[in-house]
């Protein structure tokens, strides 16, 4: 895949992923400016804008948004179910917007489709349904070993006594779970898989999502999910919003829960409510520094609010710059110059390589604004019930 300079900076890569890039692998799926047009003419109709994404093997993804925000077009798009118009679109080492009607035949072979639609053969029996997919993948496959592993498959989603039933013998769930052994029984490096949960109870849900789960965790499989299901939010690495066909938050679930931990520690945000430090680490920007790099410097203007997530800082003053402290992982600085509206009070250098996660002075404001918004709504509260 050639490099691509994707510049998504609210991603805020975990340990395990940052040691991948680190080594030169390269993401499952990489959108740079990606576009999308419907109808031609006067009725030709923009559904994506200008989007970049990276996704990495192994992680497994959750992708929301209100109905029409552009979500199933996204995932068919990468599906190969539809061809990249603008911007460029990388699925598993294959440029999609340069691939032939050949090239995008023999990717298909490394995906695994779940449809909120089922999408089965009335006239074939579930382990006939699921063994399709094998077929398709594996040509020249041994029949007898095809249809075991669909069996093994069918039995894996809790249909294993229904394996010679037809569609019209099974339920809404029990079809769900069919299409879901089919997306998976070939075991692809990619599954995209739209509503997979919708039609089934928490049980059988949470069944298919551990299975996606062992897919992702164990094989490497990259796992996309499109779904209002706020039951398997859980099994996320990163959650990916679309508005208007626009990616407006890429969130990276353990990280933020982190995050949102570490500034309930910081005095000046204490107050904020779950939500509110959630959006606050949501808009968190990573930077990352050398050693003995300087991030500000004493008397300039005071323009970010700083939280170190990796590494050590020292704190000079004066002159001199003396060193009078040092700042570890989980601390922050910067905020006195933000509410006081005075210079930096300080110098700030690194003493190794560090990441720091930065906020501007408006988000800053805006978190600081938002707490006293609450603060007043609780004083209204308690005086109310006097």
């Amino acid at each position: 895949m050639a490099e691509s300079n994707i510049t998504s900076p609210a991603v805020r890569y975990d340990p395990t992923t940052r040691k991948r890039i680190a080594e030169g692998q390269k993401p499952a799926i990489a959108a740079v400016g990606l576009q999308h047009y419907y109808g031609s003419g006067d009725l030709r109709k923009q559904v994506l804008f200008d989007n970049y994404l990276e996704i990495y093997p192994g992680e497994i993804i959750i992708m929301t948004g209100p109905s029409g925000s552009g979500k199933t077009t996204l995932l068919t798009l990468i599906g190969t179910l539809r061809r990249a118009q603008e911007g460029e679109l990388y699925v598993l080492d294959r440029p999609l917007h340069e691939a032939t009607s050949a090239d995008l035949r023999e990717l298909r072979r490394e995906i695994g489709f779940i449809f909120q639609a089922h999408n089965l053969f009335d006239s074939l029996t579930a382990t006939q349904n699921v063994r399709m997919a094998l077929e398709l993948a594996e040509p020249n496959g041994n029949r007898s070993e095809q249809t075991n592993r669909s069996k093994e498959m069918l039995n894996v989603v809790g249909l294993g006594e229904r394996t010679g039933h037809k569609p019209k013998q099974l339920s809404g769930g029990q079809k769900q779970r069919v299409a879901i052994a089919r997306g998976l029984v070939h075991g692809p490096r990619l599954v995209l898989a739209d509503e997979p949960t919708a039609a089934l109870d928490e049980k059988s849900g949470r069944t298919v999502v551990e299975l996606l789960r062992k897919r992702a965790k164990e094989d490497g499989a990259t796992i996309i999910i499109v779904t209002h299901d706020n039951r398997i939010l859980d099994v996320a690495d990163r959650i990916i919003n679309l508005v208007d066909g626009s990616i407006r938050s890429d969130v990276l679930v353990q990280e933020a829960a982190i995050v949102s931990q570490i500034l309930m520690h910081c005095d000046v945000f204490k107050h904020l409510t779950p939500r509110g430090l959630a959006q606050m680490a949501d808009n968190l920007q990573s930077e990352a520094f050398e050693a003995e790099q300087r991030v500000i410097r004493e008397g300039d203007s005071g323009d970010k609010f700083y939280l170190i997530r990796k590494g050590r800082v020292a704190v000079k003053r004066g002159k001199d710059e003396e060193q009078v402290a040092t700042l570890g992982e989980g601390d922050f600085f910067g905020e006195m110059a933000l509410l006081m509206g005075e210079p930096r009070n300080a110098s700030i250098d690194t003493l190794e390589e560090t990441v720091l996660y930065s906020l501007s002075k408006e988000q800053f404001e805006n978190a600081i604004a938002e707490q006293a918004s609450f603060e007043t709504e609780i004083r209204t509260s308690l005086f109310d019930r006097q």
